[in-house]
C-alpha cells in the first residue's frame, strides 16, 4: 500500500482509535511457496493495544497455510468515497483526475491457532461480549450442549501484531479551500459513505 506522508496516521493513537470502531477485515494469509493467498473475510476483536481475536470454520482451507508459515495481514478498510474528476480537478474538468478516499490499517501478524475447547469458549465470549454487549446468549460451555457439540467446528486465532501500515486518503495534500469545497459536493451528493468521509475530513483537519 503507498502511504504519501500527507495520507499517514498522525500517531499510533489515531490508527488505534479508528480500528477500534472497524470490526470487520480481510484476513490474508500466503502460506509457503504458493501462488496466491487466502483471503477471509471476518469479524474480529482487537483489544486496542496488540492482540487480535477471530474464528472460522474448521473446514476453511486457510489452515494448512497458517499452520505452515503463522504470519498473516488483517486489512481493514473503510469510510471510502469516490471524488469526481471535476471536484478533485476543477480548474480543467475535461481532463480532471479522480480520485479515492478512505482508510485503510494493515496489520501485521504473528498467529496462534486455538483449539482447546476451554481456550476456544473464552474466546467465543470475548467476541459475544463485544458484538452482544446486552445479548441474551449465556457463556459458552466447552463441557454442555450444545456449545461442547459445535466447538470442536470451529477453531480460533489470536494473532498478535508486529506492525501497522495505516493510510488515511482524505486530501491531506489539498488546500483547506479545496477540502472545504470537495466537503460541500460530498454534503450536495449524499452518497450512502459520503458522510464518514466528511467526517474524516473534518478529523483531519483538526
Amino acid at each position: 500500500m503507498l502511504i504519501h506522508p500527507w495520507d499517514s496516521a498522525h500517531d499510533n493513537a489515531e490508527w488505534r482509535e479508528w480500528l477500534s470502531g472497524h470490526d470487520f477485515g480481510q484476513l490474508i494469509a500466503g502460506g509457503k511457496g504458493r501462488d496466491l493467498p487466502i483471503v477471509n473475510p471476518v469479524h474480529f476483536v482487537y483489544d486496542g493495544a496488540r492482540t487480535v481475536l477471530l474464528h472460522l470454520a474448521r473446514p476453511n482451507p486457510v489452515w494448512p497455510l497458517l499452520e505452515e508459515h503463522p504470519r498473516a495481514l488483517l486489512s481493514v478498510s473503510g469510510d471510502h468515497t469516490y471524488i469526481r474528476s471535476d471536484w478533485n480537478t476543477p480548474a480543467d474538468p475535461p481532463h480532471g483526475v479522480p480520485t479515492s478516499y478512505y482508510a485503510s490499517v494493515q496489520l501485521e501478524c504473528d498467529v496462534r491457532l486455538v483449539d482447546g475447547a476451554e481456550e476456544k469458549a473464552a474466546l467465543l465470549d470475548r467476541q459475544l461480549a463485544h458484538f452482544e454487549p446486552s445479548g441474551d446468549r449465556v457463556a459458552v460451555s466447552a463441557t454442555e450442549a450444545p456449545d461442547k457439540r459445535l466447538l470442536p467446528g470451529i477453531r480460533g486465532v489470536e494473532l498478535t501484531v508486529t506492525g501497522v501500515r495505516a493510510k488515511f486518503k482524505f486530501g491531506g495534500n489539498k488546500q483547506p479551500a479545496d477540502r472545504a469545497r470537495i466537503d460541500a459536493e460530498l454534503e450536495r451528493r449524499g452518497g450512502p459513505l459520503d458522510a464518514w468521509a466528511r467526517a474524516q475530513l473534518a478529523r483531519r483537519e483538526r
